[in-house]
């Protein structure tokens, strides 16, 4: 199989599908890796150390696109992008469609197959293509909210730790997965004052095991959310519904009582986010003001700290990648129930029943088109 990959295009986006040591193993196995000059610039990566993997060093996407049968990147597909996909090609990447009409319009109309890695499962239950990026976007989401609150950048002037004589920054995290989980362990580091929100209480459990008193716990509930969130400086978003739109948990009105200058980070973005005043936005421009509450919604938060996140992405895609190269997509997916979980888009239909139903499309179940 022909697998290229291409320099992504997103504002601030420095990772890369492939690694050159991944290149190196797609070519092991037989097959040829095309790569767009410049893709690994921004993990360091230079185009000499691919063509030492054994890949094609090609001028443009346009070429990838063009004559590759799978493509391999790290973030959806822009328009541009899409406009260049074909019909009995793969992709695979993050897609987070439930929130994005436009592109997954686009994808149906192509009749790309389409594999997410966020929705590919574990046989746990987990999404293992999507924690490592979770656990990078939950530490970077304390670093990120610590910036946020300095009152040059519109904060309330607040040091997560304190000093001594003077409290901690309340910190609230919403949703105990690993997002959460990897939040709270950077913030009760730091030295803030730390509350954990979740629903199931087998999570609460595991995290007040782990936390030992560091960090409280909290059964999540109307009421005992709208009091946390008015008592906090910092808000992290860390909900999760798999394939679908996050639920809006922090309405409007609940910025009204909270402290002017704290902070919201939506961790949730790129399934549309957690709070209802939450919109996406770039490394460039990561925050806006709504209501005296900084919002920090950046929709590809690994992404700033590329070379780390990418080498966690390709230890987890790569397998994966592997199967479908050397089996072919269909074989590939038959013969691993938890890959065919990441199917979402096949020929102009979609095939994951979330964001059907979150976009109203007909659901077409994975195993009719296997």
């Amino acid at each position: 199989m022909r697998v290229g990959t291409v320099r992504e295009i997103k504002n601030h986006e420095y990772r890369v599908g492939l690694t050159p040591e991944s290149a190196r193993e797609l070519v092991a196995h037989g097959h040829d890796v095309w790569v767009e000059a410049g893709a690994g610039a921004g993990i360091g990566a230079g185009d000499a150390d691919y063509g030492a993997a054994g890949a094609v060093i090609v001028p443009d996407a346009a070429t990838i696109f063009a004559e590759c049968d799978m493509v391999v990147k790290v973030k959806e597909p822009q328009a541009a992008e899409r406009a260049m996909l074909r019909r009995g090609q793969i992709l695979y990447t993050y897609l987070h469609l439930a929130p994005d009409p436009e592109q997954t319009a686009d994808l149906v109309k192509s009749g790309v197959t389409a594999i997410a890695y966020e929705t590919v499962t574990g046989a746990d239950g987990s999404l293992p293509l999507l924690k490592p990026m979770s656990q990078v976007a939950g530490r970077m989401a304390i670093q990120a909210g610590a910036t946020a609150l300095e009152k040059a950048h519109g904060g309330r002037g607040v040091l997560l730790g304190g000093v001594p004589g003077v409290l901690p920054a309340k910190v609230v995290v919403i949703g105990g997965g690993v997002v959460g989980f990897n939040a709270a362990q950077m913030a009760v580091g730091l030295g803030a004052d730390v509350t954990i929100l979740d629903r199931d209480p087998a999570v609460l459990e595991r995290l007040d095991n782990h936390f030992e008193g560091r960090a409280r716990t909290l059964y999540s509930g109307r009421a005992s959310l709208a009091e946390q969130v008015a008592a906090a400086d910092l808000v992290i978003g860390a909900v999760l519904i798999p394939g679908a739109a996050a639920p809006k948990l922090v309405t409007r009105a609940m910025l009204a009582t909270m402290k002017p200058g704290a902070v919201l980070v939506d961790v949730a973005i790129d399934q549309g986010g957690c709070f209802e005043t939450s919109h996406a936005t770039t490394h460039a421009q990561p925050t806006y003001v709504v209501d005296g509450i900084v919002h920090y919604c950046v929709a590809n938060m690994p992404g700033a700290v590329a070379r780390t996140s990418t080498y966690a992405l390709n230890n987890v895609t790569l397998p994966h990648a592997l199967r479908i190269a050397d089996l072919g997509w269909q074989a590939a997916l038959k013969a691993n129930p938890h890959l065919a979980a990441g199917l979402n888009v096949h020929d102009g239909q979609v095939t994951h029943a979330a964001v059907a139903r979150d976009l109203g499309y007909a659901h077409v179940a994975v195993e009719q088109v296997l």
